[in-house]
């Protein structure tokens, strides 16, 4: 299987996600150069504060302890409309169930918010507004 064969709500383990991608198998944020590709994971078993409201998917940054900087994958999600690296977003429900929710783009500029870490501390996270980008057929 390649990126273009996957469909919108599928459901894939993370040995597959990480064939397709060619990714790292850890983390909630994914940078696979060999695909140019940026895969985000929100898994809803964990900490993260991920939230949907009208049409936008309002992202939590990557990093679990202190206060999260625009770095590393972070920055490049920041960057996503000028850097080229394609965006690809899956939500886990249900442990090492993986759906494909599609690709997203930024829908706006990332901004800071409060959550508490991993350690129970409250601290700046950077929160991402992304949007579906609708694929249309000709």
């Amino acid at each position: 299987m390649v990126i273009r064969d996957l469909k919108i709500n599928s459901v894939i383990d993370n040995y597959r996600l990480c064939e397709i991608f060619k990714c790292s198998p850890q983390g909630g944020m994914r940078k696979a150069h060999r695909t140019n590709t940026l895969v985000l994971i929100s898994d809803r078993t964990k900490m993260y504060q991920d939230r949907e409201k009208n049409d936008i998917y309002y992202y939590t940054a990557m990093g679990q302890i202190g206060d999260q900087e625009l770095k590393s994958q972070n920055k490049t999600l920041a960057e996503s409309k000028t850097n080229g690296v394609a965006v690809h977003f899956f939500e886990v429900l249900k442990k090492r169930e993986y759906t494909y929710r599609g690709e997203l783009e930024l829908a706006g500029q990332p901004y800071i918010d409060r959550q508490l870490d991993a350690k129970g501390n409250m601290r700046n996270v950077w929160i991402f507004p992304l949007r579906k980008i609708e694929c249309i057929l000709q």
